[in-house]
């Protein structure tokens, strides 16, 4: 039996109910670790990841004895005593030298994990960008190029698409100011190789991330000419070691709950002058037993006695003799 927290205070009840599951969940926010052996590569990297996720974000500078894939526990508390979802922990060691790993949760739990080994020669930090640096707060456009995230079968591409999309996302909104849309993120998939399968991370595809922002310049129209200008951070991931969510977790994790909103009645729509309009779909229909004679005057014996008589009537009438 699971033991029920009662909050004893007003302000230990307000943070229970800001931790309570709701129909519209708050935006996610990530918290950056570092492991007792981290390179200043994998610090510079999550500090630039960090900027870009600053306002939902949480950042701890001091070394952990942790190891992911080992025991992940000491994640799952990080993540419950800081009220975040997502975590991105950073390491180096000779095996496996600036690695960060993403890590996602489902009620303070582990639900997946996902290793990126990053390259340390072509990796470009945001300050070695010359360029105007993105607003706090701003929420990015992003594309991912590569058949690798269309793959129907679940792999560590479709799953680095499904973490970045949950780190940058931010808060959700119907509406959309065209104006606050500043900057660009562009991950960018190479085709997979036939040592896909091994166990070094020097043989798998890399996986391209960039960052740009959006310049709006004059055209001489009335739509702006836009350009593109690279801001950084510049990092190139190969995709390590991958822990795939349970089953019954990832079920009950895409669980949606009900709600009170009207649901949306099939076959039913409005046309362009607001007409209601309904599609009525009916199986194939067996008109041989449809009965249509329903009076008394209508009845079938009637209408046969009615044509044998009219052909009677018609037949030729034949001239008897009279003798004289």
């Amino acid at each position: 039996m699971l033991r029920t927290v009662k909050p004893k205070t007003a302000r230990s009840k307000r943070a229970l109910e800001k931790r309570a599951p709701k129909a519209v969940e708050n935006p996610k926010k990530a918290l950056f670790l570092r492991g007792t052996s981290c390179s200043q590569i994998t610090q510079d990297a999550l500090g630039d990841l960090y900027a870009l996720r600053q306002v939902h974000a949480k950042r701890f500078q001091k070394k952990n004895a942790i190891h992911p894939f080992e025991d992940a526990s000491s994640l799952a508390f990080f993540s419950e005593k800081n009220d975040c979802s997502l975590l991105l922990f950073g390491s180096s060691n000779k095996k496996r030298p600036h690695t960060i790993t993403f890590a996602r949760t489902f009620d303070y739990k582990i639900l997946d994990m996902l290793e990126l080994c990053l390259d340390g020669e072509s990796f470009r930090s945001i300050s070695q960008f010359k360029t105007q640096k993105v607003p706090v707060g701003t929420r990015p456009l992003m594309v991912f190029a590569g058949t690798a995230f269309e793959s129907p079968v679940p792999n560590g591409f479709t799953m680095a698409k499904s973490m970045l999309i949950d780190f940058f996302r931010g808060e959700t909104s119907d509406k959309i100011d065209v104006e606050g849309l500043r900057f660009v993120v562009v991950v960018t998939a190479d085709e997979p190789t036939t040592a896909e399968n091994s166990d070094d991370p020097s043989s798998k595809a890399v996986l391209r991330l960039r960052v740009y922002t959006i310049q709006t310049k004059r055209s001489g129209q009335k739509l702006p000419r836009v350009e593109l200008e690279e801001h950084g951070p510049r990092i190139d991931f190969r995709i390590g070691r991958i822990q795939e969510p349970d089953e019954a977790m990832l079920k009950e994790a895409l669980r949606k709950a009900k709600t009170n909103e009207e649901r949306t009645k099939k076959n039913i729509s409005t046309d362009i002058m607001g007409d209601k309009l309904g599609r009525i779909h009916m199986g194939k229909l067996d008109l041989s037993q449809l009965q249509t004679r329903k009076m008394k005057g209508l009845k079938r014996e009637r209408d046969v006695l009615d044509e044998a008589e009219t052909v009677v009537e018609e037949a030729p009438k034949r001239k008897k003799k009279v003798d004289i």
